[in-house]
């Protein structure tokens, strides 16, 4: 048998095979011509005002201006950790206390005024007042406590009241 006779005799189910693989080749086609044009599209959006600069020129430009950026925000990160650091040993919180240390005789002449900082450390400050004068004393504060000078009961208030104040937020 021939290739001739055997193509007489199955002729109609290689047509109908070839119209099939036709039809198959005609719709990837037009799947293909579809990507091919939704592509374009997001290409066009990509490189629409470009005038047909360079992309890897823009990228490298963008890459520089990056480097630039994260130095000035590693600038500003370091100039901010300076602040917060000299933020702490500012004075942060004041308390006041008035008080007279000689029962009914005279008012509320007297007081202690504790300054303390972001780490409860600073200074308390007090005044007696008497009809002889006023006196002035002036006593450090680590950490809420005075190591080296005893404090009065009217100093401890005093700082106990700053410790409770919040420090103001500008």
């Amino acid at each position: 048998m021939s290739i001739i006779s055997f193509i007489n005799q199955n002729l109609v189910v290689l047509l109908v095979s070839l119209l099939a693989a036709e039809t198959l080749s005609l719709v990837l086609i037009f799947y293909c011509f579809l990507k091919l044009v939704a592509l374009k599209k997001k290409s066009a959006v990509f490189f629409e005002g470009k005038n047909g600069r360079n992309l890897e020129e823009l990228i490298l430009k963008n890459t520089e201006n990056t480097k630039a950026i994260d130095a000035e925000i590693q600038e500003l990160y370091n100039i901010s950790n300076t602040i917060h650091k000299l933020s702490l040993s500012s004075i942060h919180k004041v308390g006041i206390l008035r008080f007279n240390p000689f029962g009914d005789i005279g008012g509320d002449q007297s007081f202690s005024v504790a300054f303390l900082d972001g780490k409860n450390s600073g200074v308390v400050i007090s005044s007696l007042h008497t009809r002889e004068g006023t006196r002035v004393y002036a006593k450090p504060v680590d950490k809420g406590e005075a190591e080296k000078y005893p404090l009065t009961e009217e100093e401890k208030k005093a700082i106990k009241i700053a410790m409770r104040n919040k420090p103001n937020k500008v």
